[in-house]
């Protein structure tokens, strides 16, 4: 299975490498905590597909868990085995390369947003529940349907010749492209609702613990980046957001959502979000 041309492009310019760590820390660090609360305690199995450089591979690994990175880039597999610590293969979240029930969990923080097409994104889930054991815990990440509403308005996007066209097609269809090829617009993409989010998890096979929204809407607050420097004012942000997080007005106003679900086990071990641990 091939990767869009366009999508491979986007990503060999190397930006996805220090993205999580500039403009979009808060995603990162609300991902981290979500993680932290839901997934198996190390050492367990985690199969990381479309870790790209391998950003969450690498804080997983230092936790202690065992982690195999799965990305179709060629120059996000480079950085991942550069980062050390964790085993990065080549492959494609629609066929993985793992052997039944052999992973303890396995994430999908990246591979959902560039699957245009429902069966695809349906065969990847399929995939994540072939590959964990029963029990364990699938966790993908989306773009929300109104994450170009938000981006187009607060940082003035809307304002240049393209993008209401993108706009209106992303609110209508979900389906997002960018064709004049506007340096710095993301590239061909899938934008979710929520409700499609969870029909898809579901019809791939697991069960369905919630979906939930990552940044909400503090996203796009002004200033909003000095903020997390600071310990006190971070730690407070990600406390507001986990007692916002339930209210379904919150799903709507983020940039990211994240579907927690788990394959079923008869035999009635921890299930998914059960984290000993956490």
């Amino acid at each position: 299975m091939e990767t869009e041309p366009e999508i491979l492009s986007y990503y060999n310019e190397g930006n996805e490498h220090v993205r999580l760590s500039t403009r979009s820390r808060l995603e990162f660090l609300r991902t981290q905590v979500l993680l932290e609360r839901f997934l198996p305690r190390p050492p367990s199995r985690v199969l990381d597909v479309g870790g790209g450089s391998g950003v969450y591979a690498s804080w997983l690994a230092g936790l202690g868990y065992d982690v195999t990175l799965i990305d179709p880039v060629p120059l996000h597999i480079e950085q991942a085995r550069s980062a050390g610590g964790f085993q990065a293969e080549p492959g494609d979240v629609r066929a993985l390369p793992a052997a039944d029930e052999s992973f303890d969990a396995v994430l999908l923080l990246g591979p959902l947003y560039h699957l245009t097409d429902r069966t695809d994104r349906v065969r990847a889930f399929a995939e994540a529940a072939r590959v964990v054991r029963p029990g364990g815990v699938v966790i993908g990440a989306a773009i929300s349907r109104y994450a170009s509403l938000f981006d187009g308005y607060f940082h003035d996007f809307i304002d240049l010749p393209s993008f209401p066209a993108i706009l209106r097609e992303d609110l209508l269809t979900g389906q997002h492209r960018n064709p004049d090829n506007v340096p710095g617009f993301f590239t061909t993409a899938y934008f979710h609702r929520s409700d499609e989010l969870a029909a898809e998890l579901i019809d791939g096979g697991l069960e369905l613990n919630t979906v939930l929204p990552v940044e909400g809407p503090l996203h796009w607050a002004p200033n909003f980046q000095r903020r997390l420097d600071d310990p006190r004012q971070r730690e407070l942000i990600l406390a507001v957001l986990a007692q916002f997080e339930q209210d379904p007005a919150a799903v709507a106003a983020s940039a990211h959502l994240l579907a927690v679900g788990h394959r079923s086990n008869p035999a009635g071990s921890n299930p998914a979000g059960s984290n000993p641990a956490g």
